[in-house]
């Protein structure tokens, strides 16, 4: 490779040039394009803002989970692969025919290693054998054992139930990598010498293979060498932009954190308001959030509450875990000092696109609303100060829980929007729904009893609550109706099974015609 790159350097040079303009030509054109005041109505026709790149890089959980998904049937074809192979050594190794394969398969380690061809080197020697004993095959079986250690404790129920189980495993990457940067040191598969080549040419020598041993032969016995290792090269890039990023993170986790405020809510559910230098945020985004004096390595992604507009950042976390349970003990300790915290972020999310959309619908479940928290404080703040870039003219809020006590720490922003609300005459710009979906029949009858009174039973706001869940064809069809010619963006924080509910609903509900209603489906991934 050295000797090619010395020989052909202008041709090299010239293509790392041409690549390099043509790289700095499109990204210039792509950021005259998404920053240019010129291109705004361009991009308000074409849908730019919302098909950008920042948009495709927040399914970067999709894209990991195709990769992870993809590197697994590689390696089931690899294997088999290689058990194919094997089987094949085997019989040659073991053919007594004097066929050609047979010969090759005679030919043994001696002077230097360089001469054998088939691994396997007696008719004794077993496949399992093999594999223990040699560098790639041993090799293999480490990163094979370890890929199916990340697999399977990355699955769903492990993910949500065990956490600390997922996080560890998932960390045996390091062991992957390693063992894929030597699994092909020892050259298993190996190839004629350029020297042999010269003595024995394959088209020539191979059918006389039987006169290989004569001296007076024109075709000497062949020598043969393994490749080298080459999987580094696959893996040399990823690896140094994992190790910059961590630097990055290891930096930004260094700096110091404030916490200002600590609320306990009702359905163990915990506040804690922060402050941090340098520390800017949009609505809908997250933060990674460690605990030391409770685990050094674990990092647990948290919505953030807040809104840009307030000089503090927040989440909401609630029991939910081991890591959680013991988070919340340690803030409940009146006589102890404050747990440090170490916060790293913010990143994106899909939520912040939610101004972009004249309507917007958001779905949250459980714990789910906290990234609408964000959202609903920052309308609050952009209708008190009339904010003209606030181009969302409706807002539908569902949200759907299990138990009255959750509602309770979300009913202050709730109460305090409905007034703002009615105070700027904007009573219709928020529709919000609550659900209660764990419900028995004396919670229902109180609720019926008192179903006249100015002001829901269960939470105190204008609105009533409903029991159950939300019919969704019949609010999507609502939606529709009321905004025929709008786009409509959907976003939701939630369980699977419901994203694919509203998947569904927005692709039956969206008009052929593109200048109609069109439904734009959104989902929080963590």
């Amino acid at each position: 490779m050295g000797n090619w790159v010395v020989i052909h350097w202008p041709s090299v040079l010239v293509l790392a040039t041409w690549l390099g303009l043509n790289v700095f030509l499109f990204v210039h054109a792509f950021l005259s394009y998404e920053k240019a005041d010129k291109y705004y109505y361009t991009r308000e026709i074409l849908g730019f803002r919302r098909c950008s790149l920042r948009k495709v890089l927040d399914h970067n959980l999709t894209f990991h989970k195709l990769v992870a998904y993809m590197i697994c049937l590689d390696t089931a074809i690899h294997i088999i692969a290689h058990l194919f192979n094997f089987e094949r050594y085997s019989r040659s190794q073991q053919a007594t025919d004097g066929s050609l394969a047979s010969v090759l398969s005679s030919l043994s380690q001696e002077e230097g290693g360089i001469y054998w061809l088939n691994p396997i080197q007696s008719p004794n020697m077993t496949v399992i054998e093999l594999t223990f004993t040699s560098i790639p095959g041993l090799s293999g079986v480490i990163i094979t054992v370890a890929l199916v250690l990340m697999v399977t404790s990355a699955t769903e129920f492990i993910r949500r139930s065990y956490f600390e189980v997922f996080w560890y495993t998932h960390h045996i990457f390091v062991i992957y990598f390693i063992g894929l940067g030597i699994h092909g040191i020892g050259g298993l598969v190996r190839g004629q010498t350029e020297e042999s080549m010269k003595e024995n040419q394959p088209h020539r020598c191979a059918e006389s293979f039987e006169k290989w041993d004569d001296p007076n032969s024109q075709c000497k016995p062949p020598q043969f060498e393994g490749h080298p290792a080459e999987s580094w090269k696959w893996i040399l890039a990823p690896v140094v932009l994992y190790i910059f990023e961590r630097i990055l993170r290891f930096y930004r986790s260094q700096q110091q954190v404030v916490i200002t405020k600590v609320v306990m809510h009702p359905s163990k559910v915990l506040e804690l308001q922060m402050n941090k230098r340098g520390f800017s945020m949009e609505v809908g985004q997250y933060i990674f959030v460690n605990c030391p004096s409770i685990s050094y390595l674990e990092w647990h992604p948290f919505t953030l509450t807040s809104a840009p507009e307030e000089d503090f950042f927040s989440i909401h976390i609630r029991a939910a875990g081991d890591w959680t349970e013991n988070l919340l003990k340690a803030f409940e300790q009146q006589h102890s000092p404050v747990p440090r915290i170490r916060v790293d972020g913010p990143f994106g999310t899909v939520s912040e696109d939610v101004f972009h959309y004249e309507v917007a619908v958001l779905v949250g479940a459980g714990i789910g609303v906290t990234p609408f928290a964000s959202i609903l404080k920052s309308i609050w703040y952009k209708f008190w100060h009339a904010d003209p870039s606030l181009k969302t003219q409706m807002i539908y809020f569902y949200w759907i829980c299990r138990e009255t006590g959750a509602f309770a720490w979300f009913n202050d922003l709730l109460a305090s929007l409905e007034q703002e609300m009615e105070d700027l005459g904007k009573v219709g710009f928020l529709n919000y729904r609550l659900f209660l979906t764990g419900w028995d029949n004396n919670i229902a009858g109180h609720a019926a009893l008192n179903f006249d009174k100015a002001t829901d039973i269960l939470t105190g706001l204008k609105h009533k609550t409903f029991f159950g869940r939300p019919m969704w064809d019949n609010e999507f069809c609502t939606i529709a109706t009321t905004h025929p010619k709008s786009a409509v963006g959907v976003f939701l924080c939630g369980p699977q099974s419901l994203a694919k509910s509203l998947r569904r609903c927005c692709h039956q509900y969206s008009s052929l015609d593109p200048r109609k209603v069109q439904f734009f489906f959104n989902k929080e991934n963590f």
